[in-house]
């Protein structure tokens, strides 16, 4: 409630049908004791699975797994959905009121959350750059999940945002060799960035021990199957929702005794999961943001009013991006430090961006 008694009001963006999304306004909780009123100064737009969404193509086999932490509505639509949220604790428990924090919550401009679902953003990490937390941490399950050992040959397949990420914590790694390839040669410039050696599929190096496959084409994993060594392991990072993937299984797989395993950040991987909380896996992620390589992934940014047409144009191929930034009103005044974004034109495309 505020001061004058009336219900705090907040506005979130809501897939009402397929390929249709709108800003519908909302009344806000007064905080409990455990609990958090956040303002949010920016979110990230998770183009492979918000698309999937947008689209109303979960498939409802899987719809229960596949709800956002803090998503409202089901499957296929209405449905408040998103997961790379950034702000600023307004009202909360002692220690907590200024705090700039991440959170897994949908595209909304103020919202109430338990403090426990909230992940402080360090010293030395831009709010503009938080927004990238949860791809980070699906980047360090699949490579918990994988276990990459010293002079480990590996290849990653897809250069779009989540292939990225793994390509760019791999390159720090002790390993023989690291490639990340795509079809598009504008992805040579990324790889550059990030200091990894960039293939087209064509002419990526095989015999790998780990291959980590993100480009979500059914091409791109049967090349996954050809690119890996005998008894190596392909890494699943792709969702196909509701796309049927056929696969030549009687060629390499078989043959040559491959191993394909599905990564995905709902739980801890199992390698860590007895060791590890989902929380502690945030920290770690938030904590590596600190590196200022990762800006090259804030492909672009627009205001917050305008995010049914932004969503939209990324469903059509209009607008092009990795992580396309949303920018909520008093951005820059809470965060004078931020790098400053650029904003994209409606008719704008950056051919860098392809997924």
């Amino acid at each position: 409630m505020t001061k004058s008694g009336r219900a705090a009001q907040a506005t979130a963006y809501w897939t009402t049908g397929p390929e249709h999304g709108e800003l519908r306004s909302e009344d806000l909780p007064a905080p409990g004791p455990d609990e958090a009123l956040v303002r949010t100064l920016y979110s990230g737009i998770s183009k492979g699975t918000e698309m999937v969404v947008h689209k109303c193509s979960v498939p409802p086999r899987v719809a229960k797994e596949m709800r956002a932490p803090h998503q409202e509505g089901s499957f296929p639509s209405p449905v408040k959905f998103g997961y790379l949220s950034v702000g600023v604790v307004e009202q909360g428990p002692e220690g907590w009121v200024g705090q700039k924090v991440f959170c897994l919550n949908p595209h909304q401009d103020r919202y109430v959350i338990a403090t426990d679902a909230l992940t402080r953003i360090p010293d030395g990490v831009p709010s503009r750059r938080a927004v990238l937390t949860g791809t980070v941490e699906t980047a360090i399950n699949a490579l918990w999940e994988a276990g990459p050992r010293l002079g480990d040959r590996i290849a990653v397949v897809g250069a779009g945002l989540v292939g990225g990420m793994v390509a760019t914590l791999l390159r720090t790694f002790p390993l023989a060799r690291l490639q990340l390839v795509d079809l598009d040669p504008g992805r040579k410039r990324l790889a550059a960035t990030l200091g990894v050696e960039f293939a087209h599929p064509d002419e990526a190096l095989a015999d790998c021990d780990i291959v980590f496959h993100c480009s979500a084409s059914q091409e791109g994993l049967a090349r996954s199957l050809q690119l890996a060594g005998d008894e190596g392991v392909i890494i699943e990072m792709s969702w196909y929702a509701n796309h049927a993937v056929t696969l030549p299984l009687g060629e390499d797989f078989h043959a040559r005794r491959l191993s394909i395993r599905a990564s995905q950040v709902g739980v801890v991987s199992r390698a860590r999961r007895h060791r590890r909380t989902n929380a502690d896996r945030l920290d770690l992620a938030v904590s590596l943001l600190k590196d200022p390589v990762f800006d090259v992934f804030l492909s672009g940014a627009s205001p917050f009013a305008d995010l049914p047409d932004v969503v939209q144009r990324l469903s059509d191929g209009k607008l092009e991006a990795l992580c396309h930034v949303i920018e909520y009103p008093g951005a820059q005044t809470a965060d004078p430090n931020d790098p400053e974004p650029k904003h994209t034109d409606p008719q704008d495309t950056d051919p860098q961006d392809k997924r």
